[in-house]
């Protein structure tokens, strides 16, 4: 068989080629940047997976930890304002850290109460122990009483 190629011929064959290579470069342009969008979707993926993971580890570990019973002699510390209570810490530490979002510098000296009252002082840290007898907690510094004329 015998194929005569005229010059309109090659010249649609040239413009099909052309079209066809323009397609395959458009074709793996796309490719590329669903490879990267596909990229940054794993990483995100995994930033969430592992996000999640932290969130069910402190899920647990606060679960347990209102399962199990209070400890004789465990304390809470109560951070009070102007003799009213605020709000309820683990720690002393973490009780004076939190008065820095209420105002009060970092590095201010805490200073024994004594016997003022609980009202006299802007902020006030006063420890609570458990007691398994009353199966509460209770002041772990009580208050003098006032005597009376002498008599108590």
């Amino acid at each position: 068989m015998i194929r005569i190629v005229t010059q309109a011929r090659l010249a649609r064959l040239e413009d099909d080629a052309r079209a066809a290579l323009d397609r395959a470069q458009r074709a793996e342009s796309a490719a590329s940047e669903v490879g990267e969008m596909f990229s940054h979707a794993m990483d995100e993926l995994s930033a969430a997976q592992q996000e999640l993971l932290l969130n069910e580890i402190e899920i647990s570990r606060l679960r347990e930890e209102l399962r199990r019973e209070p400890v004789e002699g465990e304390t809470l510390t109560v951070l009070m304002h102007y003799g009213e209570p605020h709000t309820i810490y683990a720690s002393r530490v973490d009780a004076y850290a939190d008065t820095a979002t209420h105002g009060v510098p970092a590095g201010t000296p805490w200073v024994p109460a004594r016997e003022r009252p609980a009202s006299a002082s802007e902020w006030r840290c006063e420890a609570f122990i458990y007691t398994a007898d009353s199966n509460g907690f209770r002041r772990a510094y009580m208050p003098v009483p006032n005597t009376l004329g002498g008599a108590a």
